[in-house]
């Protein structure tokens, strides 16, 4: 941009029909890779399948339910009653309502592990795994992402690095020069944590990624609930109010009843 504006790419937004982009962040001239100062950089935007998902804390009929075996937030579309409570209640605004549909739904990245793909179930890696060329997209376990983002970060801009493909373990690497990292691994703890790790050279918040406190909101908000509600105290006190007010206006009804009835 000559003016010096920072730009985003055309494809800037998730829809019912692209459950995953790539952005392109652009600052000055734009010719510097992962610099905030004249440059640019790339972020993948997805379903960030939080480790305490708001979205599935909001959902009234259980639509979205986070897999206990692969932390993935999935999505059932037979049970969503159109409420999208998820798109408020999501930090990354991710879930997207088909408007278009005349039965509605709504749509999101499941990692290729939804009904009717089922990647995972079946050995596979999720599609923009297995076709990253440059390793920049991998899969494993949150503990080894985290580590392995770790050891990126301590490493000296300017070496070189065998850069893994697909998983840490698959034994083909892509050799690339180490980029000057943002000192910083976004999802370790924002929200309550995320399983999809995000390591850039630029300031998350220059990606739209939102500054968020280490407790999810969801997570939060149940906290309150079940310490008011427990025992049933918060209710019984709520009553109690409710019928000491009915039976004090019942009795000032009465008495201005009274004081009619004698003029």
């Amino acid at each position: 941009n000559p003016q010096g504006e920072q730009t985003w790419s055309n494809n800037d937004k998730l829809s019912p029909y692209t459950n995953n982009i790539i952005q392109v962040w652009t600052s000055g001239t734009g010719v510097n890779k992962d610099q905030e100062e004249n440059g640019y950089a790339y972020i993948k935007k997805q379903c960030m399948h939080c480790v305490d998902p708001n979205c599935v804390s909001v959902c009234p009929v259980s639509a979205l339910k986070k897999d206990p075996k692969t932390g993935i937030v999935h999505y059932d579309k037979d049970v969503c009653t159109g409420c999208r409570y998820c798109m408020v209640a999501c930090p990354y605004n991710v879930p997207k309502y088909d408007y278009n549909n005349p039965f509605g739904a709504l749509h999101k990245c499941e990692l290729c592990n939804q009904k009717g793909v089922e990647r995972l179930d079946k050995g596979g890696l999720p599609g923009c795994v297995e076709v990253c060329p440059a390793g920049a997209v991998i899969f494993g376990t949150r503990e080894e992402l985290m580590a392995e983002a770790k050891k990126r970060l301590a490493l000296k801009p300017g070496s070189e690095y065998h850069y893994p493909r697909q998983t840490l373990k698959s034994g083909d690497t892509y050799l690339h020069t180490v980029p000057k990292y943002y000192p910083h691994l976004y999802g370790e703890k924002e929200g309550g944590g995320t399983q999809v790790l995000v390591l850039t050279g630029v300031p998350y918040e220059n990606l739209d990624l939102p500054k968020l406190d280490d407790l999810s909101t969801g997570a939060r908000s149940e906290h309150v609930q079940h310490t008011l509600y427990k025992g049933m105290m918060l209710p019984l006190a709520v009553l109690a109010g409710l019928t000491v007010l009915v039976r004090r206006n019942t009795k000032n009804d009465h008495h201005d009843g009274g004081d009619d009835h004698e003029s």
